[in-house]
C-alpha cells in the first residue's frame, strides 16, 4: 500500500512539473514594447497648424517651425504651453554661432535662464541634427531642458540622441540664416512674438526707431554756449 501511495505521489509530482516550467518561461520572457514610429515632416504650412511654431522676429521677417509632437511630446508641449503664455516674446538670440546654431529662449538673455515650469526628462531621439532642425538646449544634465531652444544651421549629427530632436524649420530658413551672430550678439536679433499657427496671430509692427537728427553746417559752426 505504501509503495502504491508513494508511485501515484511521483506521478502527481511528474504530471505538474511541465505546468511549472512554462510558468517560469512566461514570466522570464521579455515584454514587448510598443515600437516608436518616427513620422517624416509635413512641409505643408496649411496642415496640422497646431503644431506649427511661427517666430516672428525683429528683422521682420516671419518663420515657420513644424513641430513633431511623434518624436519628443514632452517638449513639444513645453515649447507650445510657453509660446500661448507669451514667454518667448522679446527674448533675444543670445548665442548664435556661425556655421553651428542660433539659440534663443532665455529671457534673461544672458543663457542661464528659463521658466518657472519644471525641468523635462530627455526624449533623445535617432532623428538626425540637420540644416533647420530645432532642437533644446540643456544644461549639464541630460534633464535639464526647459525652455531654450536653438535652431541648427548646418547639420551636426554629434549632437544626435545627445540634444532632444523636437521639430525643423519648414518655411524662411533664410531669415535664420540672417540672425546677428554673436555670444551675445551687439545688436541681437529679438522674437517680437511667438505662436502657434492655429491661432491665427498677425505679424506684429517692429518697433519704430527713431532717426538720429540731422546736423546742419549752421549749428557746427554755432558758438558753444557756457
Amino acid at each position: 500500500m505504501l509503495k502504491s501511495s508513494l508511485a501515484l505521489a511521483a506521478a502527481a509530482l511528474t504530471a505538474i512539473a511541465p505546468v511549472a516550467a512554462i510558468a517560469q518561461e512566461a514570466e522570464a520572457a521579455p515584454v514587448e514594447q510598443p515600437r516608436r514610429v518616427f513620422v517624416p515632416i509635413n512641409y505643408d504650412a496649411n496642415e496640422d497648424r497646431d503644431n506649427i511654431l511661427l517666430l516672428d522676429l525683429s528683422t521682420g521677417e516671419r518663420v515657420a517651425i513644424r513641430l513633431m509632437p511623434e518624436w519628443a511630446p514632452d517638449h513639444v508641449e513645453r515649447v507650445k504651453t510657453l509660446a500661448k503664455q507669451g514667454f518667448y516674446d522679446g527674448v533675444i538670440f543670445h548665442r548664435v554661432i556661425d556655421g553651428f546654431m542660433a539659440q534663443t529662449g532665455d529671457p534673461t538673455g544672458t543663457g542661464q535662464g528659463g521658466s518657472e515650469l519644471p525641468d523635462l526628462e530627455e526624449e533623445f531621439n535617432p532623428m538626425p541634427h540637420v540644416r533647420g532642425t530645432v532642437s533644446m538646449a540643456r544644461a549639464q544634465s541630460e534633464d535639464s531642458a526647459n525652455s531654450q531652444f536653438f535652431i541648427v544651421f548646418y547639420p551636426r549629427f554629434n549632437l544626435d540622441k545627445r540634444y532632444t530632436n523636437f521639430g525643423r524649420v519648414i518655411s524662411n530658413m533664410p531669415a535664420v540664416d540672417a540672425i546677428t551672430r554673436g555670444e551675445p550678439p551687439a545688436n541681437p536679433t529679438r522674437i517680437l512674438q511667438a505662436s502657434i499657427a492655429s491661432e491665427n496671430k498677425p505679424v506684429p509692427t517692429a518697433p519704430r526707431i527713431e532717426a538720429e537728427p540731422v546736423i546742419g553746417l549752421d549749428e557746427l559752426s554755432a558758438p558753444i554756449e557756457n
